[in-house]
């Protein structure tokens, strides 16, 4: 590790101690909140005890417990050690000196996976390039996070299906208090996420709790359809009861084991918030429809075949007829719908249409519902990201996860590198995205307004980024006849 010179930052739990490397300062494995551990477990997150001394701040901190997945080793696995003791975040910045914009990273995993310290979101690029100061953070996940235990036990079980929302506060509670001295700006903070950590950030636009802790917001395929109804969260968590009676006092290799068990039977996001009535009030969307985030500017896409990440490696997806893609939308959609739906998603396989109406339904129309209801509210931008994997053969498409690493400029690490790809006009798309979400961050209106009939969409691809009027609008306009209740994850 080619660490320079140190630095010490004073904050308000203690004095910490981080290193300069290639002209940015890193502070790992700064504990925000206390040990969510024994009679805190299942407990809204609490603020950390002070210590005494200097910190040492060199190393990440644990993540938390979780079963690797095949997606996340893709963008370059997830490292270091698991426990449930795992509430901790990094900063980057260029200088301890100045009022820099500060963007907040929340990491995707469908709740059950992934960490701040994956090496994709190395936030050094970003803060160099952006002049901007650069946080990550872990949150409690899976059955620990997101187990609506209380309502199961009938009130005898602490957990509401929402604490890792609550770590994702009292996170930013931490920012607000102490960026400053890590050359900061807690009056500018861009929360930034994708998948999981986007959705997460849709229902953080609608929390009361985290009302003026952040001022803009991207979310990279994710929207605001999230928040599960308490007698449904109540339903999976009489499930893991069954298998783990105690959960207060399980082990953690049998909460994982119950968790995989659910995860398994094919319940769609299972760990996923739950509209606990009381940190997210109901659903993220209508919160956000009636005003919860008014004045938060938000940037918010998808990538063009998001879908493709889940089904790429199933050959017998991969030979479906027409009859089964029917078959399939009928089950997602109902009877009288689908053949209208399909309609408008005639390009292609079988095996192509079925990824474009996952796409549609899973991110796309998630993403255009947020930017439609907080566009009456603050500005709103959109954009679509149309870069190829060239893995396998380029069979994964412009899948889901894949702009990560262009985002971030960690696109050629030697883990990932095949995934993202690499080259003259792979560097100047990440040049491109880099800029436009830093940008933001300082303020600058990044491109065109979604709004009325032109739906102004920035496109990035492997050509120059150029804005669109209203791509896909045909597919966007058809979900208007599906239910509320059928879109998103």
């Amino acid at each position: 590790m080619d660490l320079q010179t140190s630095e010490t930052v004073e904050t308000r739990f203690g004095r910490l101690k981080g290193f300069s490397k290639d002209g940015v300062l890193r502070f790992n494995g700064i504990p925000y909140a206390k040990s969510p551990v024994g009679s805190l477990r299942w407990q809204p997150a609490q603020a950390p005890d002070a210590w005494a001394g200097v910190r040492d701040a060199a190393r990440f901190g644990p993540i938390a417990p979780q079963v690797k997945s095949a997606a996340e080793a893709l963008i370059g696995g997830t490292p270091g050690e698991q426990a449930e003791d795992c509430l901790y975040l990094n900063v980057w910045t260029p200088s301890l000196e100045g009022k820099r914009p500060v963007m907040v990273w929340i990491h995707g995993g469908a709740f059950v996976t992934g960490a701040g310290s994956l090496g994709t979101y190395n936030g050094k690029g970003l803060a160099a390039r952006g002049d901007v100061v650069v946080v990550t953070i872990n949150y409690r996940l899976g059955a620990l996070g997101f187990l609506n235990l209380h309502d199961a036990s009938g009130g005898k079980l602490p957990g509401r299906g929402s604490e890792g929302l609550s770590d994702q506060v009292l996170a930013l509670t931490w920012v607000r208090d102490n960026i400053a001295g890590f050359g900061g700006d807690p009056g500018n903070v861009t929360v930034f996420g994708e998948s999981a950590g986007a959705m997460s950030i849709g229902a953080l636009l609608a929390m009361p709790s985290a009302h003026g802790l952040f001022h803009r917001a991207i979310l990279q395929s994710g929207g605001a359809h999230i928040g599960r109804a308490r007698a449904e969260s109540a339903q999976i968590a009489e499930r893991l009861l069954k298998t783990v009676p105690d959960p207060l006092n399980a082990s953690i290799a049998e909460l994982l084991k119950a968790q995989s068990e659910i995860i398994d039977s094919n319940i769609r996001l299972p760990f996923g918030p739950t509209a606990d009535g009381a940190l997210l009030p109901t659903r993220a969307i209508e919160q956000v429809r009636a005003g919860s985030a008014a004045g938060v500017a938000v940037l918010s896409g998808t990538t063009m075949e998001e879908w493709k990440l889940f089904t790429a490696a199933r050959p017998k997806l991969r030979l479906m007829d027409s009859a089964k893609l029917r078959r399939y939308t009928v089950g997602l959609v109902g009877e009288e719908r689908a053949d209208a739906l399909l309609a408008v998603h005639g390009e292609g396989s079988p095996f192509e249409r079925w990824n474009a109406v996952m796409t549609d339904q899973a991110f796309a129309v998630p993403s255009a519902r947020l930017l439609e209801a907080q566009g009456a509210h603050a500005p709103a931008y959109a954009y679509r990201f149309d870069w190829r994997s060239p893995l396998l053969g380029g069979i994964l498409g412009s899948c889901h996860a894949l702009e990560l690493g262009f985002v971030f400029g960690t696109y050629n690490q030697k883990l990932a590198g095949a995934f993202f790809g690499s080259g003259a006009k792979a560097d100047a798309l990440s040049i491109a995205m880099m800029d436009a979400w830093t940008g933001f961050a300082h303020g600058k209106e990044p491109w065109a307004r979604y709004h009325g009939a032109t739906r102004a969409t920035m496109i990035f691809g492997d050509g120059e980024p150029h804005l669109a009027d209203a791509p896909d609008d045909a597919r966007r306009a058809a979900w208007d006849a599906i239910p509320e209740a059928m879109i998103g994850l």
